[in-house]
């Protein structure tokens, strides 16, 4: 059973920073790629970030880059997501799902929520 378990989120100040997690579970993460997806209220779910089982591809939408940076930790099945310079357009729930572009599985976890706001 797949279960994706985020964290981290919280109400951060413009400009700040935060580090997401999503512990996985119920398949081998070692073997395919993460993705770090978010929701705006009103707005579709979004890819923000990936990166390939080999860590070392990564994709990052165009709106995050250079502030966004996502890594895994085989040994805790574990993907991160560090965020910095937040904006207040970052503002959505964060969710987890395996697969590059595209999410591989139909079970999403609770997500995360993070409001940027002063």
């Amino acid at each position: 059973q797949v279960q994706l378990v985020e964290s981290g989120g919280g109400l951060v100040q413009p400009g700040g920073s935060l580090r997401l997690s999503c512990a996985a579970s119920g398949f081998m993460f070692s073997n395919v790629a993460m993705g770090w997806y978010r929701q705006a209220p009103g707005k579709k779910r979004e890819l923000v970030a990936s990166m390939a089982s080999d860590s070392i591809i990564k994709h990052y939408a165009e709106s995050v880059k250079g502030r966004f940076t996502i890594s895994r930790d085989e040994a805790k099945n574990t993907v991160y997501l560090q965020m910095s310079s937040l904006k207040p357009e970052d503002t959505a729930v964060y969710l987890c799902n395996a697969g590059f572009y595209t999410p591989i599985y139909e079970q999403w976890g609770q997500g995360t929520q993070v409001t940027v706001s002063s």
